[in-house]
């Protein structure tokens, strides 16, 4: 029998889709939700021949008017698939509501681990392949940002020039319309980045929430696929640099601002490269100048509470499908926008 328990799961009208939709596989399903996101849910779907495949939904109430597009994401992802950045292979988009409330799609499932702390990263990798994990990553970092979107599908994503004046409008944007309290900071952040933005050198694909919690690492210790495309578009690459930046912590960050919540970063284990070593990669491997990171870190910084704070919103409205600690989610929101003025204060100095 199909499980209809599953909340934000309409087990009998899916099961019907994915027989129809998805080739080879085999009823009765069993869903099931895989946790660890906060935004679009995601469910492990596994068909009586055992065979698993992931679903991915927005959110179970009204959300703001551009975000949880699924039929954008898988897009992106049948796009990259055609490139050398490793994603799980896309199999079917539903547009019709009437299957489960919302739109959704299915992509076959990647087996691998999330390395969202660091406990994780050092039961998993040994410390003498954190290195080569390191590399593999901003080297896949860099081969996003040298894929052609017109070959690929993507040239009309989104707007190539002027991405950060439109991602501090759309974010600020947000924040206004999600924000659960007043933050002087979010403001001074904002006016500091809008008087200083760098110019723009060339469009990529921007993934933007690049990091090693959004990402499968398999037995090779490589990573085995990129997730978690909602926020990508096309813009300025080193904007993905900064964000990586953000959360790549390095030892004896643990009680620092600059890396908030270090000592649980999965790259405070031992042995992954630093960010020097992580910049100069990327630099070699792209021709781009980084000179300018912590201008980009700074926005990030700032971008990330307002979507955090979008979150948190949704978690009181009670949108998610789960409850959550709201007041851990507001220390982050706190944590980020200090680190934000932090960095913009810093870059007059």
């Amino acid at each position: 029998m199909s499980d209809e328990t599953v909340k934000g799961i309409h087990a009998d009208r899916v099961t019907d889709w994915l027989q129809a939709h998805v080739p080879g596989t085999k009823a009765p399903f069993t869903f099931s939700l895989i946790t660890g996101g906060h935004s679009n849910l995601t469910y492990k779907v596994v068909d009586a021949a055992g065979q698993a495949y992931v679903l991915r939904r927005p959110p179970l109430g009204a959300v703001l008017a551009t975000a949880h597009d699924m039929g954008r994401e898988h897009k992106i992802i049948s796009g990259v698939a055609h490139s050398t950045v490793p994603v799980p292979p896309a199999l079917g988009l539903c547009t019709d509501d009437a299957v489960n409330d919302a739109p959704f799609y299915v992509m076959a499932y990647v087996d691998g681990v999330v390395l969202d702390t660091r406990e994780v990263a050092e039961r998993t990798v040994p410390e003498g392949e954190r290195s080569n994990l390191g590399i593999d990553i901003i080297e896949i970092l860099a081969r996003l940002h040298q894929v052609d979107v017109d070959a690929v599908g993507l040239g009309d994503l989104g707007r190539k020039e002027n991405y950060l004046e439109r991602q501090l409008k759309r974010w600020r944007t947000q924040w206004e319309k999600s924000k659960t309290r007043e933050l002087a900071a979010m403001d001074e952040v904002y006016d500091a980045l809008s008087s200083e933005i760098p110019e723009q050198v060339g469009a990529a694909i921007v993934h933007g929430d690049y990091r090693l919690g959004n990402m499968l690492t398999g037995e090779d210790h490589r990573i085995a696929a990129v997730l978690d495309w909602e926020l990508c578009t096309l813009g300025d690459p080193l904007a993905d640099l900064g964000y990586l930046l953000n959360n790549w912590a390095e030892a004896g960050e643990e009680n620092s601002v600059a890396s908030r919540g270090a000592a649980l970063s999965p790259t405070a284990a031992p042995g992954f490269p630093s960010r020097a070593e992580m910049i100069s990669r990327y630099e070699s491997l792209t021709g781009r100048d980084a000179s300018k990171i912590d201008y980009y870190r700074a926005f990030q910084y700032w971008r990330l509470a307002a979507i955090v704070e979008g979150v948190m919103a949704r978690y009181l409205k009670g949108v998610m499908g789960a409850d959550a600690d709201t007041s851990a989610f507001k220390a982050q929101i706190d944590g980020l926008a200090d680190s934000a003025v932090e960095r913009v204060r810093s870059l007059g100095a």
